[in-house]
């Protein structure tokens, strides 16, 4: 039997699709998209959303494109994933109030897709499933009080998972990733291909109710 040939946007679809999985199942780890900027997180969303879920961005040319995956625009507090490519300190106040799931759906919870700068900034420390002991991972461009709001939005299995994106670039952080606030580089020996990946491997389902 021969397999059929993948079109490139196809290709892209599912590269986009394994690069968040990997993300999320390698906290800390960089993965690569096929594209970057403002594409990257339109990519993402052809990958995550559809009729069945919804989305929030504060980013008019970006809610135009995600809208054309037939999902529905969605205010912060019911909206299933977020997509902020550039995530300021006016955005904060209006963050608390992205869903964190309940005990009996954990899986209603936002997920969140921000725009940063890896390699530079504030060092933080990860650890949690996923991680062996301890990884790294340098990172700027979201505001100082970001970090607290994570830490008081989590109450496990309550929480966001998290994609941090800079150009083609990618890291994961789901709920189950504790932060501390030290660190130097990113250091990480996972790569795709070297296993099924460890922790949380599968992204949040997007079969949401509605």
């Amino acid at each position: 039997m021969i397999a059929p040939t993948l079109t490139k946007d196809e290709a892209d679809a599912h590269s986009v699709f394994t690069a968040l999985m990997w993300a999320l199942g390698h906290p800390g780890c960089e993965q690569r998209l096929p594209t970057g900027g403002l594409r990257a997180f339109e990519a993402i969303g052809a990958a995550l959303i559809d009729l069945e879920t919804s989305f929030y961005t504060p980013d008019g040319a970006l809610a135009h494109a995600l809208a054309r995956t037939g999902a529905r625009l969605a205010p912060i507090d019911a909206a299933h994933y977020q997509f902020y490519p550039e995530l300021t300190v006016h955005d904060l106040d209006p963050l608390h109030a992205a869903p964190v799931g309940s005990y009996a759906y954990p899986d209603e919870s936002a997920s969140l897709l921000i725009g940063c700068r890896l390699g530079s900034g504030l060092n933080l420390t990860l650890r949690g499933p996923g991680i062996q002991g301890s990884s790294t991972l340098r990172i700027a461009g979201l505001p100082e009080g970001f970090w607290p709001l994570r830490k008081n939005a989590i109450r496990y299995p309550l929480g966001w998972d998290m994609w941090l994106i800079d150009g083609d670039r990618i890291v994961g952080l789901p709920r189950t990733t504790v932060i501390e606030g030290y660190g130097y580089g990113i250091r990480c020996s996972a790569r795709r291909g070297a296993g099924h990946p460890g922790g949380r491997a599968a992204l949040p389902s997007a079969e949401r109710r509605p």
